[in-house]
């Protein structure tokens, strides 16, 4: 911590963030082809077999990559105390500048609870992805797959929904957060005023 700045990413938790998001990038393009048949990514790709092939493996790397997060923010997601609850009540002070939000920790209320929603949503897309590629030794296994098809859809789907907002949030609705996964700094007194908890125990 220098004398006006604070970290608050890790060079790690920066590349895995980054890791992430591409990798999600990818398989969201190739999910659209897959799901809408779009003809015209099968060219982006090479061919249709060739599109499901990078699906697949860039799977594997979100898959990590998402299961990596678990270690360093899981931990504070799960932590929800009284004043998380009073800062949904007041809206995350989203709504009007005048607003006083008690105090949040590393991450704030909505943070934490949109991280278990794609901690939730990407560990249901990868294990449905898997079985509808490697489709283990299940009995019934169509039925799985059936399954794992629908499921492995509802999960993209709330993803893709989710993921805009949390570009927003990230950028406009909160100017400076954004580098945080560029730097892995922060000014201290924008993190005293959106994260005093965390910075009470950092200084």
């Amino acid at each position: 911590m220098s004398n006006n700045m604070i970290r608050k990413a890790s060079a790690f938790e920066i590349l895995n963030h980054w890791v992430l998001a591409l990798s999600f990038f990818v398989l969201m393009i190739s999910g659209f082809g897959f799901l809408f048949h779009l003809e015209g990514l099968n060219s982006v790709f090479g061919s249709f077999n060739q599109m499901k092939a990078v699906h697949n493996y860039i799977g594997i790397v979100f898959t990590v990559s998402l299961l990596l997060t678990v270690f360093y923010y899981l931990p504070v997601s799960l932590k929800f105390s009284g004043d998380d609850i009073t800062w949904f009540l007041k809206g995350g002070g989203y709504f009007s500048k005048k607003t006083e939000t008690p105090p949040q920790d590393k991450l704030n209320a909505g943070q934490k609870l949109y991280y278990i929603f794609i901690l939730i949503a990407g560990i249901a897309i990868a294990a449905t992805g898997f079985i509808m590629w490697l489709r283990p030794p299940l009995a019934d296994i169509r039925k799985w797959i059936l399954i794992s098809h629908f499921l492995h859809n509802i999960s993209f789907d709330f993803m893709v929904i989710a993921m805009p907002f949390h570009v927003y949030l990230a950028t406009l609705a909160n100017p400076g957060t954004l580098r945080i996964m560029v730097y892995g700094t922060v000014p201290i007194e924008w993190a005293k005023k959106r994260h005093g908890k965390w910075v009470k125990r950092a200084e």
